[in-house]
C-alpha cells in the first residue's frame, strides 16, 4: 500500500505554511524561523528552531518536524523512528494535520507497528472532522481491510476521544 507517498502529497509545504498561518493561536517563537527554513530546505536549522517547541508538546511544531524533518526521505535527517511519535501524539491531541500522514506510518509500519486497522481508524478519525482529501485516503486505506475489520475501525474511530494533556 501505497499510503505513505500518496498521503504526504495532500499535505505539501505550502498547504501546511497557509494552514499555519490561520491558526489562531500566537506565533510560537521559533515557529517562523522554522518555517522559513523548511522553505529553503534548511532541515538543521528547522530542526534546531522546533525541537524545543516539539518538546513543549505544541504540535505545529510536532507536525513540521515529523513530517518534513524527520519524515521527509530526502531530508539528511530522516528517522521515522523519531518522526512517527511526534505525528501521533499530535494526532492523539487533535491537531487534525497530522492524522492523514500518522496512517500513512500506520499502513506502511514507519515509525509503529504496520496496522491496516489503525491507519483507517486514524483516516476515518480526519474524515469525521472534515480533513481535507481524508475521504479520499478513507477509500485507500479500507482496500486492505476486510468487511468486518472495517467495522471494527470505525467503532473505534468513532468511540476515540481526543487527549487533553
Amino acid at each position: 500500500m501505497r499510503v505513505v507517498r500518496s498521503l504526504r502529497s495532500f499535505f505539501c509545504l505550502p498547504a501546511a505554511v497557509l494552514m499555519l498561518s490561520f491558526m489562531t493561536q500566537p506565533a510560537a517563537a521559533g515557529l517562523d524561523e522554522a518555517l522559513k527554513a523548511l522553505q529553503a530546505a534548511d532541515m538543521p536549522t528547522a530542526e534546531k528552531e522546533l525541537q524545543p517547541l516539539a518538546k513543549e508538546r505544541d504540535p505545529r511544531a510536532q507536525f513540521l518536524l515529523g513530517l518534513y524533518v524527520y519524515g521527509n526521505p530526502e531530508s539528511k535527517l530522516y528517522d521515522v523512528n523519531k518522526a512517527t511519535p511526534l505525528l501521533l501524539d499530535a494526532a492523539e491531541r487533535g491537531y487534525l494535520p497530522a492524522m492523514i500522514p500518522l496512517a500513512g506510518g500506520y499502513a506502511e509500519g514507519r515509525g509503529v507497528p504496520k496496522s491496516a486497522s489503525e491507519a483507517y481508524k486514524w483516516v476515518a478519525i480526519a474524515d469525521r472532522w472534515n480533513v481535507p482529501n481524508a475521504n479520499l485516503a478513507l477509500v485507500q486505506a479500507a482496500r486492505e481491510l476486510k468487511p468486518d475489520e472495517i467495522e471494527k475501525a470505525k467503532a473505534a474511530a468513532l468511540a476515540y476521544t481526543f487527549k487533553t494533556k
